[in-house]
């Protein structure tokens, strides 16, 4: 199904649907993100999706991430919520979607990267990388957000 992302459009269509997601973002011990390119619009993202019923919401970004990416994760914090109205999400099947995610942090435990229909391209990035993938801009804020507030590494 494809899709079309429309942020701060005064044309966009109004939205007939908000369905809440979790995304993930994971760095590596290399300080490199975790992210893909999207088999409906082709852009990178941290793996995520919708929350399914009867599924804790943490829980969505570790199963989606797996399903995904092929790495499993520990959930380790909230990077934010993200909420903007002026954010949808235009489906081929007539859905407008108000976006409504939940970014978390997370570590990777185990697992090795791999593709799924859902996403074609899987990678490990480092941070001076980003300008040179497509990212949308309301993806760009969660990843800035979460190297934004990395935690100070313990040397103990």
């Amino acid at each position: 199904m494809a899709r079309t992302e429309f942020f701060n459009d005064p044309n966009a269509p109004r939205a007939n649907s908000i369905v809440v997601a979790a995304t993930a973002f994971i760095v590596d011990g290399d300080d490199r993100v975790l992210l893909l390119q999207r088999s409906d619009n082709g852009l990178w993202a941290p793996p995520g999706g919708a929350q399914d019923f009867g599924e804790y919401i943490a829980d969505a970004a570790v199963r989606e991430t797996r399903e995904e990416t092929g790495i499993d994760v520990q959930i380790t914090g909230l990077v934010g919520i993200y909420t903007n109205p002026h954010h949808v999400m235009a489906y081929s099947n007539g859905e407008v979607r108000q976006q409504f995610a939940i970014c978390f942090r997370a570590v990777p435990i185990s697992g090795a990267l791999r593709t799924s229909p859902e996403s074609p391209r899987v990678r490990w990035v480092r941070q001076d990388e980003l300008d040179s993938l497509d990212i949308h801009p309301s993806i760009r804020l969660r990843i800035d957000h979460g190297y934004a507030n990395l935690p100070e590494p313990y040397i103990g």
